[in-house]
């Protein structure tokens, strides 16, 4: 199986282009409030919750609502996804079966629960074309803790939470400053390490506010 990013706008080039995982400038990994998870329409994911809620039904699961705690959350989470992902891919591929690569990859919604598999449903969204692929946020963790540990990437210098926060520490110095008292094998490609911090910091705060999380 192989991953690609949501499907873009009209006018943006393909996510997927010569066997080569691409980004695309102008998408987020963003997190998603539960009045527009329950909201119906282009608005929001309402018919996505519908059908996951239906699936899950159907496997014998509960239903997911998003938790309080999530209504009651300040801000958001917001990462845009833009360096080269050739360095990523490179070392996911040193480091996971090509499984343990779709499941960390190839979805288009994270939710806060473990499931054994990921789910792919009929319906879509403005970036996921006719289908959705949703996976569990705690699978997506434990692969990209596994890379973090492969690379030494210093989880506890990069900042967390604050909208865009990864995004400003690898590009606008707080990374390169980290090399020179942490140079380790992460700081060899920061856009790899980069993609490895957006996937462990995302899982993270799904879990911890209890959000799905999609492009947009």
């Amino acid at each position: 199986m192989t991953w690609t990013l949501p499907e873009p706008m009209p006018g943006t080039p393909d996510v997927v282009g010569g066997g080569r995982y691409v980004a695309i400038m102008g998408i987020y990994l963003v997190s998603v409030a539960a009045q527009d998870w329950s909201r119906p329409g282009e608005d929001g994911y309402g018919d996505v919750a519908t059908a996951l809620n239906t699936e899950l039904e159907r496997r014998g699961l509960p239903p997911y609502e998003p938790r309080q705690a999530a209504r009651e959350a300040l801000g958001w989470f917001e990462e845009k996804v833009s360096p080269s992902m050739d360095g990523f891919v490179a070392l996911c591929r040193t480091q996971l079966t090509d499984v343990e690569l779709s499941a960390l990859l190839d979805w288009s919604v994270l939710v806060p629960f473990a499931l054994e598999e990921q789910i792919v449903l009929p319906v879509g969204t403005a970036y996921t074309g006719e289908e959705t692929a949703v996976a569990g946020a705690p699978q997506v963790l434990a692969l990209a803790e596994r890379l973090a540990g492969a690379v030494g990437l210093p989880v506890d210098a990069i900042p967390a939470g604050e909208n865009l926060a990864l995004s400003l520490w690898f590009l606008q110095g707080g990374a390169k400053q980290t090399t020179r008292v942490r140079s380790r094998p992460w700081a060899e490609d920061r856009d790899a390490a980069f993609y490895v911090a957006l996937y462990l910091r995302a899982a993270q705060y799904s879990l911890r506010h209890g959000c799905p999380m999609t492009y947009a």
